[in-house]
């Protein structure tokens, strides 16, 4: 299959884990990859796509809403760039095929709400993450369904909320999927870059989470995590995974970038059992993005 159009297709993604590689191959039938056991379950190192994925729509404390996309890449290994341009695009936005804020840089396995596309409340057009790589081509669109409401904002049944992030410590906070941009800051090549937050939680989890931290005296720390989201080179966090206590506090680590250009960078913040325990909701989760303009 050389083009994904709806959700279903990423669930049916999760559905296929669930089928062994051995009942796949005895159909007799060769099924394309993205209908196959996730690829790092079936040990492909590289060579295998990456597809978009829609994961649903909140409204913003605007009025605006707020569309959430994330990605699978299938490799074990394989890591891919796919600039900003008519094989990375957002088709249908606002204010056209622009840089919307997708990643160009996509590291293995599933990750949930990557970035957000803001659109009026009234909005008609449909918006669509289009994607190409490895030969194939993926057109995944939003759909404003109620089906696809998170309540990553309002709190979820359990009364949680997203961790908050600042990038100053008495500066805007940000929250959820969409969370909080930055910059842009100046770095120069091979001069490492100081990466100050400040980040805190409400305390509350869900699901199986609620259940485990009801019974523990202690409450785990939120896990901090950067990423390259978007930039021609390469990057190196001092540390890329950091952790505050729940309360709130301070996490610093540095970065360096090896060629000049604009770059962004992806802080995710997760409460106990991080974004794959969130779900549809999003709950549990909150996106940073830093703009670094980097010269020779």
């Amino acid at each position: 299959m050389s083009t994904i159009t709806s959700r279903f297709a990423t669930l049916l993604l999760s559905c296929a884990g669930m089928v062994s590689m051995t009942a796949v191959l005895g159909q007799g039938t060769p099924l394309a990859v993205e209908l196959l056991p996730l690829g790092k379950d079936i040990g492909i190192a590289a060579g295998q796509t990456v597809t978009p994925a829609y994961e649903g729509w909140y409204r913003k404390e605007d009025g605006s809403l707020a569309l959430s996309f994330g990605y699978y890449n299938r490799n074990t290994e394989e890591i891919l760039d796919l600039p900003i341009g008519p094989g990375n695009r957002i088709i249908g936005a606002p204010d056209g095929e622009a840089n919307q804020g997708q990643p160009t840089h996509f590291i293995p396995d599933r990750h949930w709400g990557v970035f957000t596309i803001t659109v009026p409340a009234d909005y008609q057009e449909q918006v669509v993450w289009h994607l190409e790589n490895q030969g194939k081509t993926f057109h995944v669109p939003a759909n404003l369904h109620t089906d696809y409401i998170i309540d990553a904002i309002v709190g979820d049944a359990n009364g949680n909320f997203p961790p908050q992030l600042r990038f100053q410590e008495e500066g805007a906070m940000g929250h959820g999927p969409a969370g909080i941009s930055a910059g842009p800051m100046q770095a120069r090549v091979g001069e490492p870059l100081t990466l100050d937050v400040w980040a805190s939680d409400d305390g509350n989890s869900s699901g199986l989470a609620a259940v485990f931290l009801a019974n523990s005296p202690r409450k785990p720390p939120l896990n901090l995590t950067w990423f390259k989201h978007q930039g021609a080179g390469k990057v190196a966090f001092e540390d890329d995974t950091l952790s505050v206590p729940v309360t709130g506090g301070q996490a610093t680590t540095t970065v360096s970038f090896d060629e000049p250009g604009d770059y962004v960078l992806r802080l995710r913040i997760n409460e106990f059992g991080g974004p794959g325990m969130a779900g549809h909701a999003q709950c549990c989760w909150t996106n940073g993005f830093l703009q670094v303009s980097v010269s020779d």
